[in-house]
């Protein structure tokens, strides 16, 4: 029975001292800390016997996450040219990306990101099944489709998926429970934690779900 083994990464601490929601927007990037982050779990997957053979990495479009993957790829290849193997290249795929939001470019809570202000109070009607933008279904769809695309394409093999909190954890939910839909308060996806999911490469079973959070004493 080959298995395949997707890990799911969400990039590190984003530079936004104005505290904008900046969802898919371009030109926001890792912030220092940020990058240290990313390079803690880089260092982690590179020292794992089974991570550090993964077959590729890939990434959401956006700034943060390729910065993310970049680091994570710079540690893999030192250990691939130690061992006398290729280097990987980055991947980017659109469907790896942050979910849709119509706060985009507001500060929550002042301005026009004021959630008193009636055109905002009209977005938001439920918190489980978003109002304001992307909806979970739709997150979870794309997230499957690529997920299991790549079990398929690297049948008993290892991939890293650089992406970000909402699609991260909405798949994870949808395999855990059935449906993508859950609290956003209650997500287990820290800045630049790793989300390891095994699946039977036959059949697609979910065979194991592991969590880790090499950064998590980065400061």
């Amino acid at each position: 029975m080959p298995a395949t083994t997707v890990h799911l990464v969400r990039h590190g601490e984003v530079y936004n001292p104005d505290h904008v929601l900046y969802e898919r927007l371009p030109d926001f990037h890792l912030s220092d800390r940020g990058v240290r982050m990313a390079q803690a779990t880089a260092r982690y997957m590179a020292g794992h016997s089974g991570i550090n053979h993964a077959e590729a990495v890939y990434s959401s479009p956006l700034d943060r996450t390729r910065e993310t993957a970049g680091e994570i790829l710079k540690a893999l290849n030192a250990v691939r040219s130690q061992r006398g193997e290729q280097p990987l290249d980055l991947h980017t795929d659109p469907r790896l990306i942050e979910a849709g939001n119509e706060f985009r470019g507001r500060r929550i809570g002042h301005g026009s990101g004021a959630l008193w202000r009636p055109e905002n109070l009209r977005l938001i009607r439920n918190l489980h099944r978003p109002t304001w933008g992307e909806s979970y279904q739709s997150i979870g769809r794309r997230m499957s489709e690529f997920v299991y695309e790549k079990v398929d394409e690297y049948a008993g093999g290892q991939i890293i998926v650089v992406s970000h909190e909402s699609p991260i954890w909405s798949f994870r939910h949808l395999l855990e429970t059935g449906h993508p839909e859950h609290w956003m308060f209650l997500r287990h996806t820290a800045l630049a934690s790793v989300t390891s999911i095994t699946f039977d490469a036959d059949t697609h079973e979910l065979l194991a779900i592991a969590y880790a959070d090499p950064a998590a004493s980065v400061q």
